[in-house]
């Protein structure tokens, strides 16, 4: 079969693999995307938002002053980007611009919570919220990643990162990156898949994905949930709230579930896929609590219904299969079963078994997880977010002893510099881009699940 021809096969295979019409089995046959190299190991910057990646070879034999953004180099000589500047800057050990940009970071750190249960946890967590925070403009936009290709604001990721600050207590942080995401909010309540750090939607053809609606209420919730000042703290979010709701709630069919479409693989299914069904249900849930906290009653009776319409229809379609990414059995397993467990539904003892089975069935030689069963991409690679789904899945579970062998794993394969890279290959190398915000917020989470119950929207 010509190159091209197999090439073209493949690609309607992965799209009819989520409508769980085919099963798919690896073999030499199949043409994998080009192995993406790592070009970023870490950032520097200040907080102003300038922004530096470090390639892996300049991280070569360097590593960061503790606590900030400031690299060592192996000279002993410091590479940072001035308070003051655009640009990075080389300077003596003793530079005082240097010792100033240490003392901001360290001060912003403790001005919240660096999650941990001992130093190596924390020094984890705290290099993941700064690299969140690099990655994170003033006006809130948050891009995936540094990488070209990766450095766009996907509204699922920034979701995950308002949470990571809110559950550490950046609230100014966490609030930035709703009110981004509110301001590019279409007319209709959702979003396209993904944005420039201005604003303006990336419109290259790639499917919305419907899950958006339903992180970013989540995360919405979660911020009043952590804020000192509750619900008042997002009201005048309450019209994206509304309309991001709307929309969730009247995507729901006559069966109870949203449609098929691009889920977080971000290949669409013809038939409903839980990728999408499960944030849709935890934002649901959130929404229907803070409409009822400020005072929305009828709001609140409206996505309380819309709820418990699709929590029974998932438990109808998805649950006798063992939560398949798609409601066909033929689907597989997916990572996307993490998200009906805490910390974004109540603990179920058959849910977590299925969970524990699914991260078996997931899980590669290297170590970490692909993102489901019939994934159609390169086996031998894990992908670190949904390898950290089954660790915020086991910490905010307390199973502290599952979640700290998946930190383990993770740690061991960050960057030179300690970041979380999107991909590990199948000897261990870290790929494609880093930092990966989605994976780095995840991680905080976990931590933070660890050492007190993360809040869990709930069901009535």
């Amino acid at each position: 079969m010509p190159r091209t021809t197999r090439y073209f096969a493949g690609v309607v295979a992965a799209i009819l693999l989520g409508a769980g019409a085919v099963s798919y089995t690896p073999t030499e046959d199949r043409i994998y995307p080009a192995p993406v190299p790592l070009r970023v190991s870490g950032l520097i910057g200040n907080s102003s938002g300038n922004v530096a990646p470090v390639s892996p070879e300049e991280a070569e034999g360097a590593s960061y002053l503790p606590e900030s953004n400031v690299l060592r180099l192996p000279d002993g000589n410091l590479r940072y980007v001035p308070e003051t500047a655009e640009a990075p800057t080389t300077a003596s050990p003793d530079d005082s611009g240097a010792m100033e940009s240490v003392a901001e970071t360290r001060a912003w750190l403790a001005s919240g919570h660096i999650p941990g249960a001992n130093a190596a946890e924390k020094e984890i967590s705290a290099r993941s919220l700064l690299n969140l925070r690099l990655l994170s403009a003033p006006d809130g936009a948050s891009l995936a990643a540094m990488n070209e290709g990766w450095d766009y604001v996907w509204p699922r990721d920034a979701s995950w990162v308002s949470s990571a600050f809110s559950a550490t207590g950046h609230h100014g942080e966490s609030y930035e990156t709703l009110r981004f995401l509110a301001k590019i909010q279409k007319e209709d309540g959702t979003w396209e898949a993904r944005y420039h750090a201005d604003g303006s939607p990336v419109l290259d053809g790639r499917a919305a994905q419907l899950d958006a609606n339903g992180w970013f209420l989540w995360a919405v919730w979660f911020h009043a949930e952590t804020s000192p000042d509750g619900a008042e703290s997002v009201e005048n979010l309450w019209p994206s709230v509304e309309r991001a709701a709307d929309a969730a709630s009247n995507s729901l069919g006559a069966d109870g579930l949203p449609p098929g479409g691009a889920d977080y693989w971000e290949i669409p299914t013809l038939m409903p896929n839980l990728g999408t069904a499960a944030p849709l249900l935890a934002g649901l849930r959130a929404s229907a609590n803070l409409a009822e906290e400020l005072g929305y009653a009828e709001e609140a009776a409206r996505y309380r219904d819309a709820a418990a319409r699709l929590d029974s229809a998932i438990e109808r379609d998805f649950a006798p299969n063992g939560y398949t990414r798609t409601i066909r059995p033929s689907s597989g397993r997916d990572s996307a079963i993490a998200f009906l467990a805490p910390p974004f539904g109540k603990y179920d003892p058959g849910l977590a078994q299925g969970i524990r089975e699914t991260e078996k069935t997931l899980t590669i030689p290297n170590g970490g997880v692909v993102p489901g069963e019939r994934w159609p991409q390169e086996p031998t690679v894990s992908w670190t977010p949904e390898t950290a789904f089954f660790m915020l899945a086991a910490s905010s579970s307390g199973d502290e002893e599952r979640a700290e062998r998946i930190l383990g794993w993770l740690a061991a394969h960050r960057t030179g510099l300690g970041a979380f890279p999107e991909k590990v290959d199948g000897g261990g190398a870290p790929q494609a881009a880093a930092p990966l915000a989605w994976t780095e917020a995840m991680v905080v989470l976990s931590l933070a699940a660890e050492e007190k119950p993360l809040p869990i929207p709930p069901a009535s």
